[in-house]
């Protein structure tokens, strides 16, 4: 008689940690000083904007209205206040816009340009991690920082320059060029941006400083290509006006005026004024024009220019992030095989 066979117990299989958690941990630990740094400044950007939206803000308006009612020469206000705003208000305006810059220089020459350079890269592709796992996750990671670090500051900033609109005499216009960009989107998408160009040209480059000189020159053409050609990438609205005027007149952001013809024709404004001096109106009638037309956006077109030139920058940093994939892969080849058990 034999005795019945016995099955074994399978052993549970050994969950091996994700290579994925492992290399953020290491992203995370080996880029820890350039963590703090950011935290830092989105501190010191947000306490600024903040003091900037209430008290301020309160001590500025309060000094304008005492301006505004002086009825002497010599009138008691807090012009202390009014400088202290007026200044500080220009410098989180500046600092805001400058965060692509930052993104792209420390990408350029720390996140990549520095790992490549001295061979860390390689050393991370050595521990079963691909190349393009890599680049993934070392792209996804910070970009969620930026974009949500970004984003925090913009909205504090739009709402401080909307309350100050109708307390602060002297506040920036929506058509300021600084203001536009740091009260929209378009400052976290060249934020993107730098980070995409920081990827490609560390790749291309493998040098932390030309990388860091490379990104950051990228991310300025591009956000001044982005400024030029803002204006045009939403239609505009005419406004006409009789040769009375003593020019075209119309509000925002101006993209062409002139002197309309009788032909339906467009001329370049002569700066002479208004039709009722007699040299002005003997110069129109040779010019054979029939008024002033000026082409602009006005304040209902910021969030349609805004958008438009955020999705252009967007589509340009996943054009860098796709040929740095692809300039990754002609470098280094298929994906390392993973070291056996």
């Amino acid at each position: 008689m034999t005795a019945p066979a016995t099955t074994g117990t399978p052993a549970a299989p050994v969950r091996r940690p994700s290579a994925s958690l492992g290399l953020v941990r290491t992203v995370l630990r080996l880029h820890r000083p350039a963590l703090y740094a950011g935290a830092g400044l989105f501190a010191v950007l947000t306490g600024l904007l903040l003091w900037l939206h209430g008290p301020a803000m309160d001590a500025a308006a309060t000094a304008w209205r005492q301006y505004d009612h002086c009825q002497e020469a010599a009138c008691a206000y807090d012009q202390d206040s009014l400088l202290v705003y007026k200044s500080f208000s220009q410098y989180a305006t500046i600092a805001v816009t400058c965060v692509p810059f930052l993104v792209a220089a420390w990408a350029g020459a720390s996140l990549f340009g520095r790992e490549l350079e001295t061979g860390t890269a390689r050393l991370s592709w050595s521990q079963s991690v691909s190349p393009a796992r890599w680049l993934a996750v070392k792209l996804a990671l910070p970009a969620a920082l930026v974009t949500a670090g970004t984003s925090v500051l913009v909205l504090l900033h739009q709402r401080t320059w909307r309350r100050s609109q109708t307390r602060i005499d002297t506040a920036k216009d929506w058509t300021d060029a600084l203001t536009f960009h740091a009260n929209g989107p378009t400052t976290v998408a060249l934020a993107l941006f730098g980070l995409a160009a920081g990827a490609l040209t560390g790749l291309a480059l493998r040098r932390s400083l030309a990388a860091l000189a490379l990104s950051v020159l990228c991310t300025a053409a591009v956000g001044l290509g982005t400024g030029l050609a803002l204006p045009h990438l939403w239609p505009t609205v005419r406004t006409v006006t009789d040769l009375h005027h003593n020019g075209p007149t119309g509000v925002g952001i101006t993209v062409d005026e002139g002197l309309l013809t009788s032909t339906g024709g467009h001329l370049a404004d002569p700066h002479c004024g208004s039709d009722l001096s007699t040299p002005c109106r003997e110069l129109y009638a040779k010019l054979r024009a029939v008024g002033f037309y000026r082409d602009s956006h006005p304040y209902s077109h910021y969030w349609p220019l805004q958008w438009v030139a955020a999705g252009i920058v967007l589509a340009l940093a996943a054009l860098a992030v796709l040929t740095a994939f692809r300039l990754l892969t002609r470098q280094v080849g298929a994906a390392p095989k993973e070291a056996r058990r």
